[in-house]
């Protein structure tokens, strides 16, 4: 287990780079970005967003994507996008297509952006510009199954080269029934449905409560946070998907002792991976394992992070 994060909450970052942080806040309804050392916190769009929880960058057209989730008992949720100074603001995903969607991504190869769906139990995608919107992944229907939390889906992180698509359930709160899973990316076998889907592989169960996921397709390594008690809850961890034992996987936790982390963007050029929690805070936690710093704090009710 990783040690404990730094308990000085300084400002800004010892170790700052060049990098820049959009993020999200959550009951405050922003869209936000700050240097990476913390420092220029702009909020790029404070309108039109309600609930959003995940954030993606699409560099090379200089978009940023993100989720609304809008009311868990409806099925309102849409997705946004913007350019980097959060002028042009469009829905790529109207209101009724998803109900409540979560972590995205983008996929440049293939043009498609992911995203989980909470209530509505679903792995999803869809054309950069929002067509062709198609579930991969149902795991469940219906007000019966919804009530289950161990139905929603919450992460999601693809890998296009490997044709392979991860994501989280995340179980209820502190439950240890979260899990992680893996299926081949571009959908069910000939006669098979998504909810029928007999190729989907269980990297790890009985976990605290998994939120977000980001894979380094160049070492085959799987991150992810996790919320729930201690000492597996409120982690970020990584694990190797190319060093399987007879045991299975083993994780390893990079870090502990957030408050309800959830999103994280990872760099591992620079050594870095930068997590964000509701209590508002941004830390930054080497890969190496140096001490961790806190870069910025008391932001909002912060939820999806990503670094450009």
């Amino acid at each position: 287990m990783g040690l404990p994060l730094s308990r000085n909450l300084q400002q800004k970052s010892t170790d700052p780079d060049d990098l820049r942080l959009y993020f999200l806040d959550n009951t405050g309804n922003r869209v936000l970005s700050a240097r990476s050392d913390g420092s220029d916190c702009t909020v790029l769009v404070s309108e039109q967003c309600t609930g959003p929880d995940g954030i993606a960058i699409d560099a090379a057209r200089g978009h940023l994507y993100w989720t609304n989730m809008g009311e868990s008992s409806r099925n309102d949720g849409f997705i946004m996008r913007c350019d980097l100074g959060g002028h042009n603001i469009t829905t790529i995903v109207p209101p009724g297509l998803t109900h409540t969607p979560k972590q995205i991504v983008i996929e440049p190869n293939g043009g498609h952006l992911y995203w989980c769906d909470r209530e509505g139990m679903r792995v999803m995608r869809c054309q950069l510009d929002g067509s062709s919107i198609e579930t991969l992944v149902q795991t469940g229907y219906g007000s019966f199954d919804q009530a289950d939390a161990r139905n929603w889906c919450v992460g999601v992180a693809v890998d296009y080269d490997r044709e392979r698509i991860y994501w989280t359930q995340k179980g209820g709160p502190k439950s240890n029934t979260g899990r992680i899973l893996s299926a081949p990316l571009n959908g069910a076998r000939r006669g098979e449905s998504p909810a029928s889907r007999c190729d989907i592989d269980t990297l790890f169960s009985a976990l605290p409560e998994p939120v977000d996921l980001e894979l380094d397709t160049a070492s085959n390594t799987l991150y992810w946070t996790d919320r729930g008690a201690a000492p597996f809850g409120n982690t970020l961890n990584r694990v190797c998907l190319d060093d399987r034992h007879a045991s299975g996987l083993q994780r390893e936790i990079l870090r502990d002792g957030f408050r309800e982390v959830i999103g994280l963007s990872v760099h591992p050029r620079r050594n870095v991976v930068f997590a964000s929690d509701l209590s508002g805070s941004i830390y930054r936690v080497p890969l190496d394992g140096r001490q961790a710093s806190v870069v910025l704090q008391d932001a909002g009710r912060l939820t999806g992070i990503a670094a450009l």
